[in-house]
């Protein structure tokens, strides 16, 4: 797979400018020399094959040669509400998640919540899923939605709807292509006030078996078993 570089705008055949942090990871970091060919993409499922035309301080200029319709998205759709982890835990869940193919990421704000997400921290998250996508080949970026308090969240979700705790009869399993949404609590769980709500609200509580798992272990394992 060529050197892959993300464009936030309308890609077609013709002329492209990659600038900032994608323009200086190309020449900059990866040093890659006119002549060369990268693939673009915007998060619109398609693939942009580009010849470098020439580098300069802030920009690199291109010539997109070719389109590809690829998809490397899983059959089953999945969307996560999740309590963040501390510190860069955070970015490492963002950055499975987006492996893994979750097709949108709420933080949630529980009773039991320590870490807070702001606007600021939303477009770190994003600019992660960026990151993780140029990584991993997909052409779809997952979404990452402004925080939200779980008490409002669960009364407005659709299709499947999981939540994660100790008291589930059934355990995660796959979801086999419906839409399915997972709720991940924080450290400490969700509450039992919270879990009742959920129920009340239709949900269903799944379990991820007997071990107490991390935030992001248990995310990361309940997008598994939905996917798989």
């Amino acid at each position: 797979m060529a050197d892959r570089f993300f464009l936030p705008e309308p890609i077609g055949l013709g002329p492209a400018t990659l600038e900032g942090p994608e323009a200086h990871h190309l020449s900059q970091v990866r040093r890659i020399p006119a002549g060369e060919q990268v693939t673009l993409f915007n998060g619109d499922g398609r693939e942009y094959l580009a010849e470098i035309m020439g580098i300069g301080k802030k920009r690199v200029d291109l010539q997109i040669i070719r389109v590809d319709e690829i998809s490397r998205e899983p059959a089953t759709p999945v969307h996560v509400g999740c309590a963040m982890p501390k510190g860069d835990r955070g970015d490492f869940l963002i950055e499975k998640l987006t492996e893994l193919g979750a097709t949108s990421f709420t933080p949630l704000m529980t009773e039991r919540s320590i870490v807070k997400s702001d606007d600021a921290k939303i477009d770190k998250l994003q600019r992660a899923v960026i990151e993780a996508s140029k990584q991993c080949g997909r052409n779809v970026l997952m979404r990452v939605l402004p925080a939200v308090r779980f008490s409002e969240w669960i009364r407005n979700v659709t299709g499947l709807r999981w939540l994660a705790h100790p008291s589930g009869k059934s355990p995660f399993a796959p979801a086999n292509g419906q839409l399915v949404t997972i709720a991940i609590g924080p450290e400490g769980g969700f509450s039992d006030r919270e879990a009742e709500l959920a129920v009340e609200a239709g949900w269903e509580l799944r379990s991820l078996g007997a071990s107490i798992l991390r935030i992001e272990t248990a995310a990361i394992a309940a997008v598994v078993r939905a996917t798989g």
